[in-house]
């Protein structure tokens, strides 16, 4: 059958550009909106760009009244910021139904860049965590994209480790995985990486890297079999996950088992 295709229908209406509104004059007509999170808003004031914020979308009805249709956790960062202006895109001559149909065709026309466009435009930025990262991957001679021998799929894995423990962390994530696997395509995936980079970045000035390496082969088998062995116990509760558990969580649990495997002393717990 052929796909049913539901149009978003809006009908022609004035549109200004650029205004500037006062943030204390803007609602909120929670019925055409999503639900406010305070956290985020909380979040978002904490790492406010005044210039980098944009536009939000704003209807204007009759009566006067301005409802923000998308937009409301910017305004409300600059609320808790005590700023008294910002810029919006203003719409007049909309109903309630009509703002919600708006804030749909906005959201569902807004995409977040994906991972590796992110990592890109971060690179263009000359942001460090992005650049740091950039520099322990060249070190390997890595790269980003699909997953193979000499690259790395989990744009976001890689970084996490870089930015929650340290780029030299992410080095020395990225050799034991080399020293255990070989550089195969699995040595690369982001749950393995994401479990030996949380062990290192808990307990590495307890570990010696090349000894982990050669546990996890000898205790843990190839890449390949250590993808299944996580896979299979974050899908089945293990370690207390009740299925739900992160999988770099039952990665790094497993890495940890792995090192204390044979120690009567020192081992590590936690």
């Amino acid at each position: 059958m052929p796909r049913v295709s539901y149009p978003y229908d809006l009908p022609a209406h004035p549109v200004d550009y650029g205004v500037e509104v006062a943030v204390d004059n803007l609602k909120i007509d929670t019925e055409a909106q999503r639900s406010l999170n305070e956290k985020r808003a909380q979040a978002m004031h904490g790492e406010l760009v005044r210039e980098a914020v944009g536009a939000i979308i704003v209807s204007q009805r009759a009566n006067g009244d301005m409802y923000i249709v998308d937009g409301q956790h910017r305004w409300r960062a600059f609320q808790l910021a005590g700023i008294s202006k910002m810029h919006a895109e203003v719409h007049h001559g909309l109903n309630q139904q009509q703002e919600a149909t708006l804030f749909l065709i906005k959201n569902r026309e807004s995409y977040k860049p994906n991972p590796l466009d992110q990592y890109r435009v971060g690179l263009t930025a000359g942001l460090p965590l992005y650049v740091d990262t950039e520099a322990v991957l060249k070190k390997h001679s890595l790269g980003l994209g699909s997953t193979s021998t000499n690259s790395v799929g989990a744009v976001a894995g890689v970084l996490r480790i870089t930015e929650m423990y340290s780029a030299a962390v992410l080095d020395r994530t990225l050799w034991v995985a080399e020293w255990a696997w070989d550089r195969s395509a699995d040595a690369w995936d982001g749950m393995l990486l994401g479990g030996i980079g949380t062990f290192l970045g808990k307990h590495g000035d307890l570990v010696d890297d090349k000894i982990l390496a050669t546990k996890l082969l000898k205790v843990g088998g190839t890449a390949q079999k250590w993808r299944a062995t996580v896979l299979s116990k974050s899908s089945s509760g293990g370690f207390h996950n009740s299925g739900t558990g992160s999988r770099i969580s039952t990665a790094y649990q497993l890495v940890r088992d792995c090192w204390n495997h044979g120690l009567k002393k020192n081992r590590i717990e936690g």
